[in-house]
């Protein structure tokens, strides 16, 4: 009877052990590094002007709504629409998510943007944290999945 309290005391000993000596790698600690990519992208945006070539709200197309505007994303931060007639002023920023607002990983990038406009104006729809699908030097895909409705917006920038 001794003999097995013994191995048994050494079997949890042996599992509390093991136990203490694991790592979680639930502490994001080893997390993607996307501080190369966010610099590719915003170097890339910085360069020219851009246009809308779609933008889709909840299976809706809208792209009509930015048909003329021309958009110049500064290094400061500033990014401004411009018809030639009427000029909104705003900003965007590339960021890591720090949330699990539409991917499924907590890694991913975001687009930002935002027009200080009023709700019923239709630069207000540019106004989110976007996910970026795809990018290169002269185009940007960009999805937003609403938290309200569930609907699916997409919006895409190709340079000038």
């Amino acid at each position: 009877m001794k003999k097995g309290l013994f191995y048994g005391m050494l079997l949890m000993l042996n599992f509390t052990l093991m136990s203490s000596m694991c790592s979680s790698d639930d502490d994001n600690s080893s997390s993607n590094d996307n501080s190369a990519e966010i610099l590719q992208i915003t170097n890339a945006m910085q360069v020219g002007t851009w246009r809308i070539t779609s933008y889709v709200d909840s299976g809706q197309n809208e792209t009509n709504d930015f048909t003329g505007y021309n958009f110049t994303f500064s290094a400061n931060g500033t990014l401004t629409a411009t018809n030639g007639t009427t000029t909104y002023t705003g900003s965007w920023s590339v960021t890591d998510s720090n949330s699990n607002d539409d991917s499924s990983s907590n890694d991913d990038i975001d687009f930002n943007i935002s027009f200080p406009v009023p709700d019923t104006n239709v630069f207000e729809d540019l106004n989110d944290d976007w996910d970026i699908v795809l990018h290169n030097s002269t185009t940007i895909n960009l999805i937003d999945i609403s938290g309200g409705n569930g609907g699916t917006d997409t919006l895409t920038f190709e340079k000038n």
